[in-house]
């Protein structure tokens, strides 16, 4: 009997060992089951050398170090070389001139029975390492290794929107990452594999805490903790930057105000920039939400944005440093589009900014939507560098319950033409610096980490994480190659699961936005988290936090008119890209009621009545939920059974808040349109008094 019982106990602790929770994201570097490719790297495996003692590359080093003999289950000898490579075959992490490469760029190449990674600096080592660990993971034979990558942005960054508390605003995936008051003295291991994790995609900037910064992050006491961050990161070619509340010199350094044409509050940032970068030299520079839902900034004084900026541009520019300023900015303005606030605002300093000041624009006028269409400013400001901020965290996409890739929503505002300087004028080449010849380019992700033992609360939220940063690097990429990649990192490589995976994944945000926000609807969801359905919301802090304020629902029709005879929002784009969207029997479908109030009885391009169709959207979305689920299920086996299980029961809650989402909005919208559900769809059980009070117990404190 004690013999049986052994044996279950090791058999047992053999299951557990196998079990995956996550946390080593993409990189696991397990034996590769692909034992033909897995032979052709071995042949290259008898050691690695490196011709540099700069921490970077020695990362570099030990990063393929680890990562091969894990993959390859053979351990291999590391050897700095200084310059001479040792005979035999191996692999060689070589600095030298390539103009090509630019800065971080880096080349793989066969050369004399070597794998060579070659490029001009430690960093273009360090992802040129990253790379090739990437192609042995997913079996790229060795043959297809050959080519050079360069980024096409130059600071690819994340913002963590953490606080000091340890909470994280707009997440979802447990307590922040830093445990500030352990800092300095104590270093979580989980830094590290941070850094890790954001070097493999080639992110090189972090925003370590919230936008709606406290000001004790220029205290010397909190600077001290994060340089601790910062030199965790900085072996992974990763700078930090730091969001400031712009009363800082007033909160912190007791000066009267915080004017910034005062001299006094000039000179308190001139000395906290020398501070700053005493203690830590390579720091980047600082973020800046101003006069933004109720942050202090410039035009409490009477001041403009390009004052605020300006002085801090200062501060920091003997240092090298930058200064990233939020074109998130609207008023309170109940007859007013807020969808023109961001242009307004900013449209006219054009040109008048410091050369290391980069404004940082949404990419969509509202507020990181489920579809939003780009910016205006993007393309407006030829004289000034713009950079893209997206939401990785999934704030208004269902939280931590919901399956949505947000590669294809990404992709989709960037492949966008702008038309600013002809066919051509994409989004992306804006944000790259190429179209306007900007000095500065950046793409910010809002970060979705946390310390859930997966990072990212659910595990398919990893992939946003992984495809910011890839497309950051390389924002011609597509949505499908990065899913596979991931796949092939993350899950399995068994070719019919991977296929219906990435299907899932493809098309699982087109859904999340036909059971939630249809037809170009946005802003209709419960008021201060976020949460759920609540387009009936007439009363907020602010009218521009109403429902009511965005679908404007009524006898007639549905939609916000904002073309020449309502808000002339459209008149901000340039004529051709305005004109895609100008006429309501023209405008594709995903875009009709951010541009158009529709009668309820108008004929679509689809042949249905809006109130059918828009009925059609949310119940097809919802059922297509459904789908994913059975689809989900019948992978049970083809990956680790504690992954597959999470995702299974995330799923089953998407399913429940899909359907609660359906009722809701076709209830609601019904007592405008006064028709009947079409067939073949049955009405919803639950009344809407129902479903509002519902809504109301997620709005309890």
């Amino acid at each position: 009997m004690r013999h049986k019982i052994c044996l279950f106990l090791l058999l047992l602790a053999s299951i557990v060992a196998k079990a995956d929770d996550g946390y080593r994201l993409w990189l696991k570097y397990d034996l590769l089951k692909n034992t033909t490719v897995r032979a052709q790297y071995l042949s290259y495996a008898q050691y690695i050398a490196y011709n540099s003692s700069d921490p970077v590359a020695q990362t570099a080093a030990r990063e393929l170090q680890a990562g091969l003999q894990g993959l390859l289950g053979k351990s291999i000898r590391l050897q700095n070389t200084a310059s001479t490579a040792p005979g035999g075959i191996g692999l060689i992490l070589n600095t030298t001139p390539i103009a090509s490469l630019g800065t971080e760029g880096y080349n793989l190449a066969l050369q004399n029975g070597r794998i060579n990674i070659s490029a001009n600096t430690p960093s273009g080592l360090l992802y040129g390492a990253f790379d090739l660990l990437r192609k042995v993971q997913t079996s790229t034979p060795v043959s297809k290794i050959p080519g050079s990558s360069s980024p096409r942005v130059q600071l690819r960054m994340l913002n963590h929107w953490d606080n000091t508390n340890g909470t994280i605003e707009r997440g979802y995936a447990g307590a922040s990452l830093w445990k500030w008051y352990e800092l300095p003295e104590n270093i979580d291991p989980r830094y590290r594999d941070y850094a890790r994790a954001n070097a493999s995609i080639g992110i090189n900037a972090v925003v370590v805490n919230n936008v709606n910064a406290s000001a004790r992050f220029m205290s010397r006491e909190y600077l001290l903790k994060v340089k601790a961050l910062a030199d965790v990161f900085k072996p992974y070619g990763i700078k930090v930057f730091l969001s400031v509340n712009f009363a800082a010199p007033r909160i912190l350094g007791k000066l009267k105000n915080s004017d910034p044409l005062e001299p006094a509050v000039r000179q308190w940032w001139v000395e906290k920039a020398r501070e700053i970068y005493g203690i830590i030299p390579d720091f980047g520079g600082f973020l800046v939400k101003a006069n933004s839902e109720g942050e202090p900034g410039p035009q409490d004084f009477g001041r403009t944005h390009v004052d605020g900026a300006n002085m801090l541009a200062e501060a920091v520019a003997p240092f090298k440093g930058i200064v990233i300023w939020r074109a998130f900015v609207y008023k309170a303005d109940p007859k007013g589009d807020r969808f023109k606030a961001a242009y307004e605002e900013f449209k006219p300093f054009d040109g008048n900014f410091l050369p290391n000041v980069v404004v940082q624009v949404k990419n969509g006028p509202i507020d990181f939507q489920p579809r939003e269409p780009f910016s205006p400013l993007f393309g407006a400001m030829p004289k000034t560098p713009l950079a893209m901020e997206f939401q990785i965290t999934q704030e208004y996409l269902g939280f931590s319950t919901n399956l949505v890739y947000l590669a294809p929503l990404f992709k989709e505002c960037l492949d966008t033409d702008t038309y600013a300087k002809g066919p051509g004028s994409s989004v992306a080449k804006v944000i790259d610096g190429s179209l306007h010849q900007y000095p500065i380019s950046i793409m910010a992700g809002v970060a979705n980490t946390g310390s859930d033992r997966n990072w990212c609360g659910h595990l398919m939220s990893q992939a946003n994480w992984y495809a910011f940063g890839r497309l950051a690097w390389d924002h011609q990429l597509s949505s499908a190659s990065i899913a596979e990649e991931w796949i092939k990192m993350s899950l399995t490589q068994d070719a019919a699961a991977l296929s219906t995976i990435r299907n899932i994944m493809e098309r699982s945000r087109e859904v999340y936005v036909d059971f939630t926000t249809p037809l170009g609807l946005h802003h209709i969801m419960g008021q201060g988290i976020h949460f759920g359905p609540e387009p009936w919301l007439e009363r907020s802090a602010r009218p521009d936090w109403t429902s009511i304020y965005y679908h404007r629902a009524d006898s007639i029709g549905l939609g916000f008119d904002r073309g020449v005879n309502g808000s002339n929002a459209l008149s901000l784009y340039h004529p051709d890209a305005a004109k895609a969207w100008s006429q309501v029997d023209n405008c594709p479908l995903p875009y009709l009621l951010w541009y158009h109030h529709v009668p309820w009885g108008k004929k679509l391009s689809t042949g249905r009545s809006l109130w059918d169709e828009l009925c059609t959207r949310y119940y097809t979305g919802a059922e297509a939920v459904a789908t994913m689920q059975k689809e989900w299920a019948a992978l049970k086996g083809k990956m680790d059974a504690e992954i597959h299980a999470d995702v299974a029961g995330r799923l089953a809650a998407q399913y429940r808040e899909a359907l609660w989402w359906r009722d809701a909005c076709v209830l609601y919208f019904q007592t405008y349109s006064k028709m009947p559900i079409p067939a073949p769809f049955t009405p919803p059980s639950r009344t809407l008094d129902e479903i509002k009070l519902l809504v109301q117990i997620y709005q309890y404190r």
